[in-house]
């Protein structure tokens, strides 16, 4: 029990931000949560957003 009390203890003196589970991708220029690409780490609209403006090269923004 008293064991548990100081494992607790120790626990509670670390950081909140320090934990894996409370990481998540996020976009780097956007900061946007969802519809992110691990390899480019950004997320989609920002992608499309560069792509059109020619800052990614070999990326061609298709329409039709």
């Amino acid at each position: 029990m008293e064991e548990r009390f100081k494992a607790r203890l120790e626990l509670a003196k670390l950081p909140r931000n320090s934990s894996p589970t409370r990481l998540h991708n996020r976009c780097q220029l956007t900061g946007r949560p969802h519809a992110y690409y691990r390899k480019l780490k950004v997320s989609r609209i920002a992608l499309r957003n560069l792509g059109s403006n020619g800052q990614i090269p070999g990326l061609v923004k298709s329409s039709w």
